[in-house]
């Protein structure tokens, strides 16, 4: 699996922090079904790991919580990468033993299976192809969504499932944005990404270094969409990685001179590495900036 993707410079996501109605009914879900253990907890949230030491996850539970709907920018799915497809496949022979239903598509890229939580916030678990294997042209790189042959995934499985594995990054987030061409302009010029894949006018995958992407963003059922109350289920916030200190601070100024708001954060290890500041992209989604990822 290629790993210099989701390594400093490149602007890798590394935690996501999810709104959830039932902290307690989530937790069995993410523990049970997806793999992770619990690194943190209080009695509104809990921090999630795979390694005992770093969150790639956090679930807060809100009062009052609005369920997910049409017509709300926030999340599509957040996207969790395995090292192998040894590893895709034990999870698939787990899912099968729980009789978990999910959807499953080859990217052509990469090997990915779909999923829901309790409260309907989109999983996705998968597999990268290797990188020699993708094809660029012109700047894009092919992407697809055709049927996953689950056949050549199970064979390799060997039976040993014991959680998500050691190696495991949270390989990108896709968001529902309000205006696609507003949010390219903010990511890809307020911030460095680089668009590499379009699907019509309705979706685009943008990422660093030539990974086929660290974020996709579309308008499926969020065009014109408002920003999410914050009782609402869904994305409280993601966070990015920033490569070191003076590249924090060029993109602090980047976010000011085109009017965006910034809020400073203390440090919270959990998040892996060191809290900078964070704002709202122009869907009003939350993104946290981090220093270091170590």
């Amino acid at each position: 699996m290629p790993t210099h993707f989701h390594e400093k410079p490149n602007l890798y996501i590394s935690h996501v922090q999810l709104k959830v109605s039932h902290l307690e009914r989530s937790l069995q879900y993410y523990t049970t079904i997806i793999g992770f253990s619990v690194l943190q907890q209080d009695e509104t949230t809990a921090y999630l790991t795979f390694d005992g030491k770093t969150s790639l996850l956090s679930l807060v539970q809100v009062d009052n919580a609005l369920p997910l709907r049409d017509g709300l920018t926030g999340l599509y799915h957040f996207a969790l990468l395995l090292p192998t497809r040894k590893d895709l496949g034990n999870i698939v022979q787990h899912f099968v033993n729980l009789n978990v239903r999910l959807g499953a598509s080859d990217h052509d890229v990469s090997e990915a299976l779909y999923l829901n939580d309790p409260d309907g916030n989109g999983i996705e678990i998968y597999v990268d192809r290797p990188e020699s294997d993708w094809t660029w042209q012109n700047g894009s790189v092919h992407m697809v969504t055709d049927r996953l042959n689950f056949n050549p995934i199970l064979a390799e499985a060997d039976g040993q499932w014991n959680g998500l594995p050691e190696g495991t990054v949270m390989g990108h987030i896709h968001l529902s944005v309000a205006d696609l061409e507003a949010t390219e302009q903010f990511y890809t010029k307020v911030l460095d990404y680089e668009v590499v894949t379009r699907y019509g006018g309705q979706a685009l995958f943008i990422s660093t270094g030539k990974y086929h992407h660290h974020i996709g963003l579309n308008t499926w059922h969020s065009q014109g969409g408002a920003k999410a109350p914050a009782n609402n289920i869904g994305l409280k916030s993601y966070t990015i990685v920033l490569k070191n200190e003076e590249y924090a601070e060029q993109v602090k100024e980047k976010l000011l001179a085109a009017g965006y708001q910034i809020e400073q954060f203390t440090v919270a290890p959990l998040y892996g590495g060191k809290q900078a500041f964070s704002t709202e992209d122009p869907n009003g989604i939350r993104i946290i900036f981090t220093v270091d990822g170590e």
